[in-house]
């Protein structure tokens, strides 16, 4: 039987905190160890005492044997009696030999049991800095999680932080150059004009035959080279900060952490440059300067005092006082202006733009697009050393691997962090390159205030979110991207596409990367069949008019997924008759509106929309902005309920966005 999970009875650690090799961190209950401990060592106990009862007993058995065999000699007994003599002996000797062997195994036992006992005294394994504090005394604490909320796997994660290193893959052809110990230059690659001190530390014997690259760690020579400013000015918007102006609990901070720390008068700019000119001359570690500094400085009725938080001076008197006591402290002119230099411009090798290429797919193809979109990011990247690919641990799921397999050293895997994704993204871009981060449209509602900033700074990051929508089927509403289109509308310089098949997938994914400002493409999980040709062109803004006659009784309007319903639900009205206008809105951000208004006035003002999306914000109100002008209305099919698993024909229909809710609208 499996033991319980032990509580945790008391802790030794906490956030920041310095630990040595050995030194207790935590204790974790230990009555059943204890228990076990007591058990084994009275098992111990007995199996010796039967193994020396066992002994007592042969030393008589022998004393037996002897005086028989010497009254057989002088014919007193019989053969028999010695034969039974010797068979006690014998059977003692044997009992002898199984409980020494009992009591190896006791006395193994008992140091199980003490090991045990041992093992919830937990230790720090290395020198290092306590980064968190993962588990409070109360909660049960396994290696391997059995869920709940009171189950924890860890008590605190210990860095060691003398030995930062990064991991670096080295084609197959260059790494009989690499030695152990090798000095060399890390740098990047949101700053190439950084050049890092580094040393090889070892190749790993593993190769990535995929990638035809072998793992090379490499070790920090230098982390002097970097120094930090903390504006310690003790007040946050609403109330004073923790540590306010205590200045040695911050630097005790940075110090377990192993940085040197300067602490200044924020104000006095002399004492600044002489703490970066110190930071400079340190080695061996990084610098903090805490600079201490007053909000208000300068105007005595707001020095230090909260309620100024983007508060401004009412104009007359406040003002007027303000003013006064800023302008009092002017230092005078004598002629010399100091000028900081202008920095130094970055220069980069011109780039050419990459393409896509001749299409992949031809029509009757069947291909899902999420995998459209990673088999064309990679082509695409062939003739442009600007595009890199980031991934957040699916990129099996969005197929960012097809970019990694054929770039490596351009692809970038952040694991579960796609808000360290986008600012690295956003970095990448502000610096030239195109980047193109991708995860599952469901977790980029993690990350939304970057896309938030990569709107306001209108960085070309190119954005791509999988498996959106009901149609990905049995994962259930946690992995349904239902807002997604919503949530990157709101942006108004953020284009969005939604793509229906393969081939206009990498059409798109080429438009996009060259599109000025942020992008997101939403790709779907499900195969879907390719219906446009490989000399179709699109372009952003556009859509196209799948199905049209002169006599359409209404146009629907679709995107990906809900395109191939339409088109269902024009086959199964063309049987009645009655004529439907199709179109395939791939671009949902900008709409042509000119076209949609065009299609409204030809089709009686019937216009009815269709997405694999909740209602509010995806294709029907980008449709129903775009018609409003001309007086049209729309009629919005879209998931209205928290969706369950199933099928993706089973939820496309219980969601009211199938082929047969369509015509059920056509027909009303």
């Amino acid at each position: 039987m499996t033991p319980p999970s032990p509580d945790l009875k008391a802790t030794a650690v906490e956030e920041g905190m310095r630990v040595g090799k050995g030194q207790v961190l935590a204790r974790l209950d230990d009555s059943v160890a204890r228990a076990s401990l007591e058990l084994a060592s009275a098992q111990l106990e007995a199996t010796r005492q039967a193994a020396h009862e066992s002994e007592v007993r042969l030393d008589e058995a022998l004393l037996t044997l002897g005086r028989r065999n010497q009254l057989f000699a002088e014919g007193v007994i019989g053969r028999a009696d010695v034969d039974a003599a010797q068979a006690e002996a014998d059977s003692l000797k044997a009992r002898i030999g199984a409980e020494r062997g009992q009591t190896v195994v006791a006395e193994r036992q008992v140091a199980l049991a003490q090991t045990q006992l041992d093992d919830t005294i937990i230790r720090a394994p290395f020198d290092g800095v306590a980064i968190s504090k993962d588990a409070q005394p109360g909660e049960m604490v396994s290696p391997v999680s059995a869920g709940g909320g009171f189950t924890r796997t860890g008590i605190s994660t210990i860095v060691d932080m003398t030995s930062l290193e990064i991991e670096v893959d080295v084609n197959e052809s260059y790494i009989n150059r690499v030695e152990d110990g090798q000095a060399v230059t890390a740098t990047l690659d949101a700053y190439p004009d950084w050049k890092i001190p580094a040393r090889v530390i070892t190749t790993v014997p593993t190769a990535d035959r995929q990638k035809a690259t072998v793992l090379v760690r490499i070790a920090f020579e230098r982390l002097d080279s970097l120094c930090g400013i903390t504006d310690v000015n003790a007040l946050g918007q609403s109330a004073p900060t923790q540590w306010q102006h205590d200045l040695e609990s911050l630097a005790a901070r940075w110090r377990a952490f192993g940085w040197h720390v300067a602490m200044v008068d924020g104000h006095d700019l002399l004492a600044l440059v002489d703490a970066l000119e110190k930071a400079r001359q340190s080695r061996g570690r990084p610098t903090m300067i805490l600079a201490k500094t007053v909000k208000g400085k300068g105007v005595s009725f707001m020095e230090g005092l909260g309620g100024w938080h983007g508060k401004p001076l009412k104009k007359g008197p406040e003002l007027d006082r303000a003013l006064a006591e800023l302008e009092s402290q002017f230092v005078p002119d004598e002629g010399v202006s100091l000028r900081p230099a202008a920095p130094h411009p970055l220069r980069r090798a011109p780039s050419r733009q990459g393409s896509v290429g001749a299409s992949a797919y031809k029509p009757g193809d069947s291909v899902a697009t999420r995998e459209a979109y990673g088999a064309a990011l990679a082509r695409l990247a062939a003739g442009d050393d600007r595009i890199v690919a980031i991934d957040a641990d699916v990129k099996n799921s969005t197929f960012s691997e097809k970019f990694e397999q054929a770039h490596p050293e351009r692809f970038h895997q952040m694991f579960i962090a796609e808000q360290a994704m986008l600012g690295a993204a956003m970095g990448l871009a502000s610096r030239g390159a195109i980047p193109f981060p991708s995860t599952f449209a469901a977790f980029l509602t993690r990350a939304y205030d970057f896309v938030r900033m990569a709107a306001i700074s209108n960085l070309a990051i190119k954005m791509a979110g999988s498996h959106a929508g009901v149609s990905i089927g049995e994962d259930g509403p946690s992995q349904m991207a239902l807002e997604d289109l919503a949530m990157m509308r709101a942006q108004p310089n953020v284009t969005v596409l939604y793509p229906c098949d393969g081939v206009s997938t990498e059409r798109l994914v080429e438009r996009m990367a060259y599109h000025p400002g942020p992008a997101y493409m939403r790709t779907t999980r499900p195969k879907t069949p390719v219906i446009y040709g490989p000399e179709e062109t699109f372009e952003i803004g556009g859509l196209k008019i799948l199905r049209e006659s002169a006599a359409d009784a209404a146009t629907v309007i679709g995107a990906g997924v809900t395109v191939f319903e339409a088109l269902e639900a024009y086959d199964e009205l063309k049987k009645e008759g009655v004529s439907i206008r199709v179109v395939d809105l791939y671009s949902v951000q900008p709409v042509d509106a000119p076209a949609l208004l065009r299609c409204a006035r030809e089709t009686n003002g019937r216009l009815i929309t269709v997405e694999d999306h909740y209602a509010g914000g995806g294709i029907g109100d980008a449709v129903a902005s775009a018609v409003a002008a001309g007086g049209f209305a729309v009629r919005r099919l879209a998931v209205r309920d928290i969706p369950r698993s199933g099928t993706p024909a089973q939820l496309l229909d219980q969601y009211g966005i199938s082929a047969r809710h369509i015509v059920a609208a056509v027909r009303a």
